[in-house]
């Protein structure tokens, strides 16, 4: 058995009287779990503590004591159909552990306010992503504060209060998930739904040392879910590390008939390259905030020396798309969810919000159409960004604002905070903002990395090991980043791949290795065959090739690379091999087999047998 101590985050093996990690990460949940710790227990103690608290500007509202102990029933009864708490953590994956909602994210019974007092309607049935999070063991703690109807990247324009950093209580939390990210960067839960239309589930994340996954538009449903902009609206995940975000996103994503937006495809599993191309832009505005300024350049080092290209943009499209997010005709679909409040009752939203919105009165259908066109346009030309590089680096805010400072400017600190968070969503992109260090004043510093459509599983590949590489203090709580181990589990879908063993001109640097890089396919393992095989120098061959035959009687370990390709990419593959080259089966040392290069046996009667140095780069570096 396990229960809580006076630190809320620890808690005490009851058989071996240690003390385990901090409750900050799903892997900290599951393990108290396996250790014997028991829902009732944790959650219980966590409801207790939120409820404590005076006045918490995060939270609209905690999950009623009724409700929660109707859901530990429901997670007793499961515990009691598996054998063990590992198999019931198969089966149930997140069993008891907490999150948090964005208060525009129906659950069933709750009213869904998105910080407007006024709607004060039970939801007759949960969001989707609710349901899908539910169904694995999850249990939602708490419904969280945000900028109202999602308007607002500051995290200010709430009358149910000002969530400020977790990390600069004079300066703001970011919004508009404002009570989600404080949520998770103070340590509460180990992640929290957001959402993110404009920068919404990226900039709180940024100043609060967190994760914030935004995936591709589409992706998750968000039926269920009180719109800002329907036709760009993603719902997003906050988390204390990579994985635990990628993982909640692994069990959201997927195609949803209730969502007439819903438009999953898998995507890239992971970029063709080791060493990535990464767009930045060329001239990085900070807007007088010194300690961003110098953070960015050492953001910029961190990169290169993690073995990355700097690309340097112009990020002018990128802005432009950006402005017509507010400056645009897309503000009119903001309206459209409020149009009978703001016409009847105006005095009920926000004055900020509400004048922001009041902005749609001035457009027309025509300027709707006018705004398509331009953003057809603008798409066109942000299109070739991914010839010249593989993802974008961006800052994720241009500064951290004190709540004095957007108290005298709401709308110009706001609009400044999504010069790059904007543009995304429009393009139809991923993001994932990310810690990148600290300011010389002791300010979180976040960077975002932006990838093409459908590369949400590459994008997360890359960023965890960012987020490995730099080690940084896990949100407000002081903990360290965890080691970074194995690949979980869970993990973002991604289109289904081939593996391909290579030993000659396909190998890394050499001639044929772009046929390999321009299909998509990325280099898994680099390793031997079993020693069963033989390597000749096939001759005449342009530029020169190996081939490999099998020889049970006299063979050689020989040196390849294991490539994954997709597998829509293999036909075109496949037309490129030359006879008397093929495909066939290859045996690793390890007595795996995959599809790899072989070569017909009479070809190789004549052809100099090089086995003897172990691989085709052996051999090439023989003959200089």
């Amino acid at each position: 058995m396990a229960w809580f101590m006076l630190n809320p985050h620890l808690y005490t093996n009851k058989c071996t009287k240690t003390v385990s990690l901090p409750l900050l990460t799903l892997a900290d949940w599951l393990a108290a779990y396996r250790d014997g710790a028991e829902p009732a227990e944790l959650l219980g103690a966590l409801h207790q503590r939120l409820a404590a608290r005076d006045h918490d500007a995060a939270v609209i509202a905690l999950v009623p004591g009724a409700r929660l102990q109707a859901r530990l029933a429901a997670l007793a009864d499961a515990a009691r159909t598996h054998a063990d708490r590992t198999r019931l953590l198969q089966a149930l994956p997140l069993w008891g552990v907490p999150f948090a909602i964005k208060d525009n994210i129906d659950v069933e019974g709750i009213p869904t306010t998105a910080a407007c007092p006024a709607l004060d309607t039970p939801a007759v049935r949960s969001a989707e992503v609710v349901r899908r999070l539910e169904a694995v063991g999850a249990v939602w703690i708490a419904k969280t504060n945000l900028d109202q109807f999602a308007t607002g990247l500051v995290g200010t324009r709430s009358p149910y209060g000002r969530p400020a950093s977790t990390l600069a209580p004079e300066r703001i939390s970011g919004g508009s998930s404002s009570g989600s990210a404080v949520l998770v960067g103070r340590g509460d839960v180990p992640f929290a739904l957001g959402t993110d239309t404009a920068g919404s589930g990226r900039v709180p994340a940024g100043f609060n040392r967190i994760v914030g996954l935004k995936p591709t538009p589409g992706r998750v449903s968000t039926a269920g879910v009180l719109p800002a902009c329907r036709s760009l609206d993603c719902v997003s995940v906050f988390a204390q590390t990579v994985d635990d975000a990628a993982a909640v996103l692994a069990l959201l994503e997927g195609a949803d008939p209730a969502d007439a937006y819903s438009r999953f495809a898998p995507g890239l599993a992971a970029f063709a390259r080791t060493h990535l191309r990464v767009g930045v832009p060329q001239s990085p505005s900070f807007f007088g905030d010194a300690g961003y300024a110098q953070a960015w350049p050492r953001a910029l080092e961190r990169l290169t020396s993690l073995g990355h290209e700097i690309v340097a943009l112009d990020f002018a499209p990128l802005h432009e798309v950006a402005a017509l997010l507010y400056d645009g005709p897309w503000v009119a679909e903001r309206h459209a969810v409020v149009q009978a409040l703001l016409a009847e009752r105006p005095e009920a939203i926000e004055p900020t919000v509400r004048s922001v919105i009041a902005r749609a009165l001035g457009q027309s259908a025509t300027d709707a159409f006018r705004g398509l066109y331009r953003l057809r346009e603008l798409a066109a030309r942000a299109a070739d960004t991914w010839a010249r590089c593989d993802l974008l680096m961006v800052p994720t805010a241009p500064g951290h604002p004190r709540f004095t400072e957007v108290d005298a400017d709401p709308i110009g600190i706001n609009s400044e905070l999504g010069r790059y968070t904007n543009f995304v969503n429009l393009l139809d992109w991923c993001a994932l903002a990310l810690p990148a260090g600290t300011t010389s004043s002791g300010l979180p510093f976040g960077v975002t990395f932006i990838a093409p459509s459908n590369a949400d599983a590459a994008l997360a590949r890359f960023a965890r090991r960012w987020q490995a590489a730099l080690g940084l203090p896990l949100g407000a709580t002081g903990a360290l980043l965890p080691p970074a181990g194995a690949e979980p589990a869970l993990w973002p879908r991604s289109e289904a791949q081939l593996s391909i063993a290579v030993v000659g001109a396909h190998l890394s640097g050499l001639p044929l290795n772009g046929q390999l890089l321009e299909r998509g396919a990325t280099l898994v393992e680099a390793t031997t065959t079993a020693p069963r095989y033989r390597l000749h120098a096939l001759p005449g061959t342009v530029p020169p090739k190996p081939g490999l035959v099998r020889d049970e009687g006299h063979g050689h370990a020989i040196a390849l690379e294991v490539w994954a390709m997709p597998q829509r990419a293999v036909g075109s593959f496949l037309a490129l091999i030359p006879p008397p080259l093929g495909l066939g089966s290859v045996e690793l040392v390890d007595g795996r087999f995959v599809h790899g290069f072989l070569c017909e046996a009479h070809a190789v009667a004549a052809a100099p047998d090089v086995s003897r140095f172990g691989g085709w780069r052996a051999y090439l570096a023989s003959l200089h």
